[in-house]
């Protein structure tokens, strides 16, 4: 995000857009429109660390700290980044993404500039590539030695797969109802006999967050690699930073002849595998290791059928194995979490000591997730140690606060809605409120109205007031007509749900 020290470095520089609160929150409302449509995650892994390094000439000059992440963005995401820019600074017409350096030259911008044909996205005659582009357009043209040793440094990488925890192995995996058919299959693939018939595959395991769906996957990687067989446990992530570099590499070939060579395939976190191609090449790599009787291994946080952005054929080949849910924790299985966090605890900390009555609290307490269970855990240990103090159910419950607390969903303003809406429609606010009862501008304003009925405890005569003094009768109809369309049409639906995330986003 804008960096205030970095635009101190950068004062004598005149083309520069002055340094003011308005291009802050501008860029903080970029962020914020980007998080609500790509997912915390996604944002997270791509966008964090992008930067807003100046305006000018109708053009958003963006930077990022690695030449991957440039390229990366550049290929799935430019035309989402520049749609979102030209919501916020309307003058921008294109957008130019370039790698930063901790030497910047004395005239910033003019080196942005002339970086330019490296990556322009603008709108019209310069359009910037689809985000299904194809990698390899960002291939160099000739692999020099130092591209072939970047190669070789690949395909090692790709053979040791992400790195795996000793800890999460089928001996540390805890059973209950809610995982004891996910832990039962995974051990059958990973104690498979080399030739022997594959009945689960691919095995399709998927949980929230902090179910132990890593856990188990590790498992199977720890165990087939001891039987000796051929492993690769790689996150989505991984893959596809694996399979750019082998394209940046030119060794892609070597790259697909050894992931197809292995026993099993292991992928974690595949909602995060985005981009055409490399959706093709997962795709064609499945095929390959299920018909070479392979086996393959793949977790998500969702059931096939809704990772929508994969391709139909990806998600038909995992719905075609065996799909397993692992559900929410018991409380028995909650307590058995504890009490063998407690018992490491304990060998850390030999003076270290909970109560059943505690344990029990903090069981019933804390109902979503191993993770949650853990910062527990931590927290007591913190207290027990720092304050010398025994615990009781009282200051457990201090301790946990924040892990067990419900968080106040944020409060939607009316001027919110109808700003939000009237620059997602490209429409003003004041014709929101106003008499004109154009296409372009009635159906905007229905929304707004749906949203504020939605989403404020406000009457219908208060809404209607708040929109150029109109009747509740006048309301009333708009949020009856939005209902009625969305029930029929699944685009206006998902504009809807989007409009909701941006506007109670915390």
């Amino acid at each position: 995000m804008l960096n205030p020290r970095r635009n101190e470095s950068r004062k004598a520089d005149d083309d520069l857009a002055p340094r003011d609160t308005r291009v802050e929150e501008s860029w903080a409302a970029i962020c914020r429109r980007l998080r609500a449509e790509l997912g915390e995650a996604v944002f997270s892994s791509w966008f964090a660390r992008l930067e807003l390094e100046s305006l000018n000439d109708q053009i958003a000059y963006l930077s990022v700290p690695t030449k991957f992440l440039k390229n990366w963005i550049q290929m799935h995401y430019a035309d989402r980044i520049a749609t979102a820019v030209t919501g916020e600074f309307r003058d921008v017409k294109q957008i130019v993404i370039s790698v930063r350096s901790s030497m910047r030259p004395m005239n910033a911008h003019a080196a942005e500039r002339e970086r330019l044909p490296e990556f322009a996205s603008g709108f019209g005659e310069a359009a910037a590539p689809k985000s299904n582009a194809d990698p390899q357009q960002y291939a160099a043209p000739q692999p020099s030695g130092k591209a072939k040793t970047n190669a070789r440094d690949a395909e090692g990488e790709v053979l040791a797969g992400s790195p795996l925890d000793r800890r999460l192995n089928f001996s540390t995996f805890l059973v209950g109802r809610s995982n004891q058919l996910a832990y039962a299959s995974a051990q059958e693939v990973a104690f498979a006999q080399p030739g022997e018939a594959l009945r689960f595959n691919p095995l399709y395991i998927h949980a929230a967050v902090g179910l132990g769906k890593t856990h188990l996957l590790q498992a199977i990687a720890h165990a087939a690699t001891a039987a000796k067989r051929r492993v690769i446990y790689l996150t989505a992530e991984k893959f596809m930073h694996s399979f750019v570099c082998a394209l940046k590499a030119e060794t892609a070939i070597a790259f697909k002849e050894k992931l197809r060579g292995i026993d099993i395939l292991i992928i974690d976190d595949v909602q995060f595998l985005q981009g055409k191609s490399i959706q093709q090449e997962f795709c064609h790599t499945l095929n390959a290791l299920i018909d070479a009787r392979r086996q393959i291994v793949i977790a998500s946080d969702r059931p096939p059928a809704d990772l929508e952005s994969l391709d139909e054929r990806v998600r038909s080949r995992f719905a075609g194995g065996l799909c397993v849910e692992m559900g929410g924790l018991d409380e028995n299985l909650r307590v058995k979490l504890l009490e063998a966090r407690v018992a490491a605890a304990k060998l850390l900390h030999p003076n270290f000591e909970i109560s059943p009555a505690v344990l029990a609290y903090v069981a019933n307490a804390i109902q979503t997730n191993g993770r949650d269970l853990d910062g527990a855990v931590n927290r007591l240990v913190a207290h027990t140690c720092l304050t010398g103090q025994p615990l009781s159910v009282e200051t457990t419950e201090t301790a946990i606060r924040d892990l067990i607390r419900t968080r106040e969903p944020k409060r939607v303003k009316i001027e919110d809605i109808q700003k939000l809406v009237a620059s997602h429609y490209n429409v003003t606010k004041a014709d929101i409120v106003s008499a004109r009862r154009t296409a372009n501008v009635v159906r905007p304003r229905q929304i707004a109205m749906y949203l504020a009925k939605t989403l404020t405890p406000r009457s219908l005569p208060e809404i209607g007031r708040r929109f150029g003094g109109r009747d509740h009768t006048t309301v009333l109809h708009a949020v009856r007509k939005i209902e009625a369309l969305a029930g029929t049409d699944g685009r206006l639906s998902e504009e809807i749900d989007l409009l909701k995330r941006l506007l109670t986003e915390n």
